[in-house]
């Protein structure tokens, strides 16, 4: 065997259900819990000004602390870190389950969030240094892309199950099985190459910039929802992030064995497709929830119905990952499969900016939904894999945070940016339109539906420019091949370098 040849494991496809469950469950309780948390909050008292922290306490600790959690992966190794975070996960999620009181809730979702931040990136990197030959690595991504993107819908469907047919704490519970598969089939099939660690020095001063200066971002935008966004602690929290984010820059390009490499984001496709998919998942949460009150609130649909009513994008996700992502992408070039699958998601975003009291979901709901799902679909699957295609294997971890970290942080700001807006078009409407209302219940629900069709147009607009970002940022060639991607073996990190430059 050549001295640079790359180790093929032979249990990696077995590995990839395991990683694959792993990153469902993750993506799952960004959104079940949501369908859960009115049930939670009669059942516990939690006050409607301490009910946002039941979902600001994950998005914190997740979005914060997920870059250290991929140097974390880079360090102690990737199979080992995504044990930690199975388990971590587990018990946050039984002590969840089981809370008594506001206080234990939050406390359960922020431990949630710090080990979803060593679990995601983790899992990621294992796939970036497991397959390596283009093929099989376009099939793998497929699969972990269409869970990535399909994954937050799926939650909305088992939320609704759940709370409706048992009780808001197996939304919590149901994580525990998932955990308990993952972490077996982890520990029997799964191997991670220790050649292809990271043993420098953990970059303590990084890790508490990027973390505090996350946390200041994430939670800004949080408190713009709530506040305003001019409010002090609003603008201080983003002022605040800003001078974080800024000294980390400046650290990372001067000490010796950076928490996050600046070679990782300054490589011009890494960067396209890190601003692209932020964008995208800034128009994909906001839309979520607007038509999960929408077809609840507005068309009386149950929690269940609602649910299974955002079945068509999830099975658009799922054809347009595996069936034209995954099979494209060692043929085309990553640009004309994220730019036009973000465009074509736009246009069935487009179609949901005509919603109604009275819209027909056959007729206009359906195909919007299953454009967006197959163009989100689409572009997910060579994203995913750009994001750590040609990376260093002993970056890997920190380059698949970097992914997570953009749909982290994208999710936050389009929660908070789109509320905003929908909320002020709402308050709009209402009042110009109070003297010749029919009734004060239509007034709101007219009010209400305009309110994110307002938002809604906004979304279209963020998809669109992250089209354009993808088509002109991303200009490496197909991934089929004509370079070395994230490997085991030796010889592999030199090899990956050149990749990027197609």
């Amino acid at each position: 065997m050549p001295e640079t040849a790359q180790f093929v494991d032979p249990r990696r496809w077995k590995a990839l259900i395991f990683i694959a469950l792993a990153q469902l469950m993750v993506v799952l309780d960004a959104t079940i819990v949501n369908i859960a948390l009115p049930s939670a909050q009669a059942d516990l008292g939690i006050s409607d000004g301490n009910r946002q922290w039941v979902i600001t306490a994950y998005a914190l600790a997740f979005g914060g602390l997920l870059l250290f959690g991929g140097r974390i992966a880079d360090l102690w190794g990737r199979k080992r870190t995504f044990i930690v975070g199975l388990a971590g996960f587990a018990a946050a999620s039984a002590i969840g389950g089981a809370a008594l009181n506001t206080g234990v809730l939050l406390g359960a979702r922020a431990l949630q969030g710090a080990f979803g931040a060593l679990l995601a990136p983790s899992a990621l990197s294992l796939l970036a240094v497991m397959f390596t030959d283009p093929k099989e690595r376009a099939k793998a991504f497929g699969v972990f892309g269409a869970i990535a993107g399909g994954g937050g819908a799926v939650g909305l469907i088992l939320g609704g199950v759940l709370t409706e047919y048992m009780d808001w704490r197996w939304t919590f519970f149901v994580n525990i099985p998932f955990a308990i598969v993952a972490a077996i089939g982890a520990v029997a099939v799964i191997r991670d190459p220790v050649e292809s660690r990271n043993t420098s020095r953990l970059d303590v001063p990084g890790v508490l910039l990027a973390t505090s200066g996350l946390v200041s971002l994430v939670y800004g935008f949080t408190r713009a929802e709530s506040d305003g966004w001019s409010a002090g602690l609003t603008i201080g929290l983003f002022v605040a992030a800003a001078v974080l984010l800024i000294a980390f820059v400046a650290v990372e390009s001067r000490v010796k064995a950076p928490l996050l490499p600046l070679r990782v984001v300054t490589d011009r496709n890494r960067g396209g497709v890190y601003a692209s998919l932020g964008l995208a998942i800034i128009g994909m949460f906001g839309l979520f929830l607007f038509l999960t009150y929408y077809m609840q609130v507005v068309k009386g649909y149950s929690p269940v119905r609602t649910g299974f009513a955002f079945l068509p994008m999830v099975a658009g996700m799922i054809t347009g990952s595996t069936q034209i992502g995954a099979r494209l992408m060692t043929r085309v070039p990553a640009r004309l499969l994220m730019g036009p699958g973000f465009l074509v998601a736009s246009v069935g975003m487009l179609l949901l900016t005509q919603i109604d009291l009275d819209t027909s979901y056959p007729a206009l709901i359906l195909p919007g939904f299953l454009l967006l799902g197959l163009g989100m679909g689409t572009a997910f699957m060579p994203a995913m894999s750009l994001a750590t295609h040609g990376v260093e294997p002993r970056d890997a971890g920190v380059a698949s945070a970097m992914v997570n970290t953009s749909q982290q942080v994208g999710g936050a700001i389009g929660t908070a940016l789109l509320n905003t807006i929908a909320a002020s078009a709402t308050t709009a409407y209402a009042t110009s339109h109070a003297a010749g209302a029919p009734s004060r219940t239509a007034l709101q629900l007219q009010s209400m539906v305009h309110g994110y069709t307002a938002a809604i147009w906004w979304a279209v607009g963020i998809l669109v420019l992250a089209g354009l970002i993808a088509i002109t940022m991303v200009n490496a060639g197909h991934q089929g091949g004509g370079g070395a991607v994230a490997g085991s073996g030796e010889g592999a990190a030199e090899d990956a370098i050149p990749v990027m430059a197609h």
